[in-house]
């Protein structure tokens, strides 16, 4: 799951804000004007735009260093302070200009209601020589970085040449390149990897209608076309929709949950996304994790970020539960679903004729390895064509129920072949478990594992534990003789 997840380091550049919050109550209209009257209880300050992408990044176990600019002002003071707290978040690269002015959103609530946002900002274009020191800032960051997340609220940070410069540079090193775009003209972020809309942005940037998802396919293929990329639309209530340059489009449906303030849930998805696949992971996780931080993000008041342990536990409560015995194609789609959630999948397989400690100590050291374990039985035929015909000696469907009650078994399928090879090959675990009395190069399936990625984890057994020595002792107890073949199942 997220919390097993290694985060690498992020540099966030862009437009950096102050959010401010004035909460208190209303209880009359004033009798000057027909507007509430406040009664103040207390005021905040969080940091916004490309700050709140690198507090998220941070929440979730990122390092990031944040790039940006902010002027000489006490609201540059007071983001800084807002920022100190997140002692992974580098901040050296917040350049202070005396001709800018930091940015500040002002929002005015009674309870959970906003009554009025109050902007203070003017759009500066950055001289010649700020130009210079964000390119100089960013190049430096990016030699170090896992990935490069651009928060461009367009507020004069990330001009068209701060763009192509750190753009080419991330790129010539392999680094994807994330936009939060807010641009109509999508072609000044050429040569990043992925851009994250709102249904709104992708519609003014590509001038299409986004009802139906063969518009939102053509909308997705103009906005690709544009910059070079894929595209991960944001679609509020009705989760995300991934388009890829190869054509392939993926849905993530959103979690039902009640949604007090929508601000700063852009960054939550941009600053998710990045953290996930700086830790390795597909986009296709990214997007799926990504959408459950953002329904997460949404149930708080105002700007806000999300940690791992609540994510964690989203991510959880979301995947498919079962410990069921599934057919094999049914089980591909379970495993399918716990990866896109973040889960590390564990396989293991016997027969299980009749189950012992030495089994429970098997699956027990086997879901310690991962987050979801598989547990593969052999079929009636595979256990007769193994062990005589004497084997087994409950059918199939009584080993896989008696499996699949066990806490540490999350699903069991059944297998007909001698081996799980094909079973393995089609469910591609992260980790493939066996006994200790197995050498790695004796796991069957143990080559293809490692070649996608995993690896093959050996657990001690318990001595002297078999279903051989089961059954001898219950043959003997009631006919006085032994003819099991021997085996150490």
């Amino acid at each position: 799951m997220i919390e097993n997840f290694q985060f690498g380091s992020l540099v966030v550049i862009g437009d950096l804000l102050l959010d401010q919050y004035i909460y208190g109550s209303v209880e009359r209209i004033s009798p000057e004007a027909p507007v509430p009257v406040l009664r103040r209880d207390r005021q905040a300050s969080v940091p916004g735009g490309a700050a709140n992408v690198a507090v998220n990044a941070a929440a979730l176990g990122c390092a990031v260093k944040l790039i940006g600019v902010v002027g000489c002002d006490p609201a540059a003071d007071a983001l800084h302070n807002a920022l100190a707290p997140w002692d992974t978040i580098d901040c050296t690269g917040i350049l202070a200009d005396p001709q800018w002015t930091t940015i500040t959103k002002t929002r005015v609530l009674s309870g959970r209601q906003q009554i009025v946002r109050i902007d203070d900002e003017r759009i500066e274009t950055p001289s010649v020589q700020l130009t210079a020191r964000l390119i100089a800032a960013g190049k430096a960051a990016i030699a170090t970085c896992d990935v490069l997340v651009c928060s461009d609220y367009a507020k004069g940070v990330l001009s068209e040449d701060v763009l192509a410069e750190l753009i080419a540079t991330a790129r010539s090193r392999d680094i994807p390149v994330i936009v939060d775009p807010k641009r109509r003209d999508l072609a000044a972020y050429r040569g990043a990897s992925l851009i994250t809309p709102n249904r709104k942005e992708l519609a003014q940037a590509t001038g299409l209608p986004l009802h139906t998802h063969d518009e939102i396919e053509c909308a997705a293929r103009a906005a690709s076309a544009a910059f070079g990329g894929d595209v991960l639309l944001t679609r509020s209530e009705e989760g995300m929709t991934l388009w890829r340059t190869d054509g392939t489009m993926t849905d993530a449906a959103t979690r039902k949950s009640e949604v007090y303030d929508v601000s700063g849930a852009g960054d939550t998805v941009v600053a998710t996304v990045a953290a996930v696949l700086s830790a390795g992971q597909t986009l296709d996780t990214a997007m799926v994790i990504a959408t459950t931080a953002a329904s997460i993000a949404v149930g708080k008041l105002g700007t806000a970020s999300v940690s791992k342990e609540e994510l964690s536990r989203a991510l959880r409560a979301e995947m498919v539960e079962t410990g069921q015995t599934l057919p094999l194609d049914q089980a591909v789609q379970v495993v399918q679903n716990w990866r896109q959630h973040g889960a590390r999948v564990v396989f293991t397989n016997g027969c299980f004729d009749l189950v012992h400690p030495g089994h429970i100590a098997l699956l027990h050291g086997a879901a310690r390895e991962g987050d979801k374990l598989i547990v593969a039985i052999n079929s009636d035929q595979s256990v007769r064509r193994l062990k005589g015909e004497s084997r087994p000696v409950q059918d199939e469907q009584a080993r896989a129920m008696v499996i699949g009650a066990l806490r540490d078994v999350d699903m069991v399928v059944i297998f007909d072949e001698d081996t799980p090879l094909e079973t393995i090959r089609a469910l591609k675990p992260d980790v493939l478990v066996k006994g200790a009395d197995y050498t790695e190069e004796n796991v069957v399936g143990g080559d293809f594992v490692k070649q996608n990625g995993g690896r093959v984890a050996l657990i001690d057994i318990v001595s002297g534990r078999s279903t051989t020595s089961l059954v001898r002792k219950m043959q003997q107890a009631v006919y006085g003789v032994s003819s099991v073949k021997q085996d150490d199942d």
